[in-house]
């Protein structure tokens, strides 16, 4: 994934300072609400998206929710960032060895990202939009295809 890096940089006006400290305070509340309470918010399967920022090296979790990627796999999708993709995707992309996924009770568990492009985007995104139609409407609303990943337990 990281030959991708040069060609698609972040564009587009991102999140400000405010917004991304509010948001930084409500991923930590809600990363401490999987791991107390369990995995499900909003009718959703949540996990905790382990990476390191691509700037500064720090440890990032992120709560995302998740659709089934088959064995031993798991779907994410990049939906949030505004115009441009969120900040968990750009530090996927620069460091894709430092990828992990956590769920309730579980240890965090290394997995190999690998964005779906083409007709595998498509296959994945009809999983996706069946599962959770709220985010087709918020994809057909963006200026921006949002990425999907795929998650593979190593």
């Amino acid at each position: 994934m990281s030959e991708q890096l040069e060609q698609d940089k972040p564009v587009g006006k991102g999140p400000g300072k405010i917004s991304r400290w509010v948001q930084r305070r409500a991923n930590a509340r809600t990363v401490q609400r999987i791991r107390r309470k369990g995995g499900r918010m909003m009718a959703m399967d949540v996990l905790i998206l382990h990476t390191r920022g691509r700037v500064s090296g720090q440890p990032r979790e992120t709560p995302l929710a998740w659709f089934d990627g088959g064995t031993g796999s798991w779907l994410v999708v990049g939906s949030g960032g505004g115009d441009r993709h969120p900040d968990w995707y750009w530090n996927l992309i620069a460091q894709p060895d430092s990828v992990a996924v956590e769920f309730h009770g579980r240890d965090p568990q290394p997995v190999t990202p690998h964005e779906l492009r083409g007709s595998e985007r498509e296959e994945a995104w009809k999983t996706i939009a069946s599962a959770q139609p709220r985010i087709a409407k918020y994809q057909s609303k963006a200026v921006r295809e949002y990425p999907v990943i795929r998650l593979t337990a190593k």
